[in-house]
């Protein structure tokens, strides 16, 4: 055995002789996933301003279009974890995990996509947040409109709030009368 194989760099050995292929294939991911999280910010945003506009067929298309994305983001998911198997580690390994595993190998362009797939992570967290308060106080506006418009109570009324409802006075409820006869 040769010394330049006996003190090769234990997160070289790690990853086979072309570890510059596969760290190009771990950053051309990373690019990729981070282009799908920005395309799913753009559509949470055009889903708000559907929203916002009452436009039922944007929001529609936005919800559409934020499914066929989630599907592709899958599908990179684990193209990635299968990338993380091949270069030493465990498919659920996280890039902090995989960049400490790889040591030296990893370069700036490596650190940088990590930075910004985790960066477009944090938006997409903010961004969906947002929608689920706008589209629930959306829903509560819209139930309570129709409630107005048909007449009905403010709040359902299916229990009782407090203790036991009193009793009604007058003719028990559900009996018909037949005055003509």
């Amino acid at each position: 055995m040769s010394p330049s194989t006996m003190y090769a760099p234990e997160s070289a050995s790690r990853i086979g002789q072309q570890p510059s292929a596969l760290l190009d294939a771990l950053y051309d991911a990373l690019v990729s996933e981070r282009r799908l999280l920005d395309d799913l910010i753009a559509q949470m945003r055009r889903q708000r301003t559907a929203v916002s506009a009452d436009d039922i067929q944007g929001v529609d298309d936005s919800t559409f279009a934020t499914h066929r994305i989630l599907a592709t983001l899958g599908q990179a998911r684990t193209r990635r974890r299968q990338l993380n198997v091949l270069l030493g580690g465990s498919e659920e390994m996280t890039l902090r995990e995989i960049e400490d595993l790889l040591g030296d190998l990893v370069d700036d362009r490596f650190r940088e996509a990590r930075q910004r797939l985790q960066l477009a992570a944090d938006m997409l967290t903010r961004e969906v947040g947002m929608n689920r308060k706008l589209l629930r106080e959306a829903l509560t506006n819209t139930d309570q409109h129709v409630r107005t418009l048909v007449g009905a109570p403010a709040a359902p009324s299916t229990y009782a709030t407090e203790g036991m409802v009193p009793p009604s006075t007058g003719a028990p409820r559900g009996v018909l009368v037949n005055r003509t006869v």
